[in-house]
Parts: structure tokens; C-alpha cells; sequence
């Protein structure tokens, strides 16, 4: 139940959406002569709404703090038993209809995969995703990244593919009943810097230690908070992704999946080296 209804709140709440929707309703009150003063000052306000959130630094302000949560670790020369990198990086509908590996604009987490792979040859590589889909049946993140990893030069033996989870709750606890991670081991949790904080939460809920290995940046950084879009696309999509990120944090705390609002580096944890091959992680 909790899956679809976060499907349906994230669609109405998602800010482009809401603005664009409060849009059409002002339209249709206008219209049809039904409270007009109202629905004309609805048309503006979304108008309004959509033009700082498209053109200002609105988005980058909400992605910051997620962002800057958990910073780029330096190896301490500590073993890396094991590697998790999260799916949502992967169009599994294009990949399948095309045969190939299609990314979107978190495809870095599959990028840091093959990197890690290759600069840790002895740790374990779990992949965890599944459908996103509503419908039963659709392909899997994990069995569109098992079938195209010889293209990302990842060994097939080597992979541990969780096809399960739907959300982050699910990618924790199944990859942590997969890999059955033993006290003291050191495992590198990779995925969107922006995400890191209710991943790490999810994680400790299941009683699975990581370090976190963020990749895929939307910010530079502090120096953003006064950098404007020069495309309203950019700032809506940005806003989009970080006001749902927001938005599940808040919800998982709610349902008691994660211990804290806003989960932080714990002294304990490890710091990794994040700047790779694909020079990603501190894009």
C-alpha cells in the first residue's frame, strides 16, 4: 500500500506538477465563470511559481543541505569487503526496448559501480534494484545491469543482483538479507549525493553499516545559493527530484523506516576516496 500511495502523493506534490495543475484550475474557474477573482489569481501565482522555481536558485537552496550532508571521504587504507550501489540510475523501459544500457541523469551510480569494481578487486558488488512499475512483471533495474555488464567491463560472477526492492526501504533490507554483511566488515554505499541521507537512514534501519559514497552532484557547492537558471527546465527538474527527496525523508521518519529526520555521518564511519575515474563525484 505504501508503495503506490507514495506513487500518487509524489505525482500531485512534485512542485512542476502542483503549479501546472493549479494552473489549469484557475483556467477552469475562469472559464467556466466560477469564482474568477480566485481563479485568475490562481493562474498568477502558479505563473509566479513556476518562474522563480524554473529561474532562481530556489532548487539549489532545497538540494544543499542534502547534498552537503554526507562529504566526499578520503580511503583511509581500511579493506573495502564489500560495495552496494543503489539502481535509479537506469531507463529500464528504453534499455529493454532498445537492448542496451540507456542511463538518465544518475547514471554516475552504474559509472562508480565499474570504477569501484575495478579499484577494489576482491570486494563483493551488490546492485540493488527492481521495478519501478506498478504494473507486475515489468523489467528490473538489476536484470537490465546484469545483462550489459560485460559492456561495463564488470565480471557477471562477481555480481550480486537484488531484483526486488521498489524503494529505498526495500533496497536496504533485501540487500542486507542477500549479502548477510559480517561486524567490522567495511561496505561502500553508492548512490546521488542528494539521496544519501534516507539511504544511510534505511541502511542502519536494517542494521546494515556503510560508508557512504555519494556520486551524481546537482550543486558545485555553498557558491550556487546565488546562481541563477538560464533554462526554467533546469530549476524544475532540480526542484522536482530534491522536494521529493524532502518529502520522503519526512515521510520514512513518519513510518518509522529510518531513526532520525535527517540522518548524519556517524563518527565511525570511514571515510572513502569519492574522486574516481569518471571525476563525478565532485563534479
Amino acid at each position: 500500500m505504501f508503495f503506490p500511495l507514495s506513487k500518487l502523493i509524489f505525482f500531485v506534490l512534485t512542485p512542476s506538477n502542483a503549479l501546472i495543475l493549479a494552473v489549469v484550475a484557475g483556467a477552469l474557474l475562469i472559464a467556466f465563470g466560477r469564482g474568477r477573482r480566485f481563479g485568475c489569481g490562481l493562474v498568477l501565482a502558479a505563473a509566479l511559481g513556476l518562474l522563480v522555481a524554473g529561474f532562481s536558485p530556489l532548487a539549489l537552496w532545497v538540494a544543499l543541505p542534502l547534498e552537503e550532508r554526507f562529504p566526499a571521504f578520503v580511503d583511509d587504507g581500511t579493506p573495502v569487503a564489500g560495495i552496494v550501489v543503489l539502481g535509479g540510475g537506469v531507463e529500464t523501459r528504453l534499455s529493454a526496448a532498445r537492448d542496451q544500457l540507456v542511463l538518465n541523469e544518475a547514471g554516475e551510480r552504474q559509472i562508480a559501480l565499474a570504477d569501484l569494481a575495478r579499484r577494489y578487486p576482491d570486494a563483493r558488488l551488490a546492485f540493488a534494484g527492481g521495478s519501478a512499475g506498478l504494473r507486475p512483471g515489468e523489467v528490473s533495474e538489476s536484470e537490465i545491469v546484469g545483462r550489459t555488464a560485460d559492456g561495463l567491463g564488470l565480471p557477471r560472477t562477481r555480481l550480486i543482483l537484488e531484483d526486488r526492492s521498489r524503494n529505498t526501504r526495500e533496497n536496504a533490507a533485501f540487500t542486507a538479507a542477500l549479502v548477510k554483511p559480517k561486524p567490522g566488515e567495511r561496505w561502500l554505499l553508492v548512490t546521488s549525493a542528494w539521496h544519501m541521507p534516507r539511504a544511510v537512514g534505511c541502511f542502519r534501519a536494517a542494521g546494515f553499516t556503510v560508508a557512504a559514497y555519494p556520486v551524481d552532484y546537482r550543486t558545485a557547492g555553498p557558491r550556487d545559493a546565488v546562481r541563477f537558471n538560464s533554462f526554467a527546465s533546469d530549476g524544475l527538474a532540480l526542484l522536482d527530484v530534491v522536494v521529493k527527496e524532502w518529502i520522503g525523508l519526512a515521510a520514512y521518519r513518519l513510518a518509522g523506516y529510518t531513526d532520525a529526520w535527517m540522518p548524519a555521518p556517524q563518527a565511525s564511519s570511514a571515510p572513502v576516496d569519492s574522486t574516481s575515474a569518471d571525476g563525478s563525484a565532485n563534479r
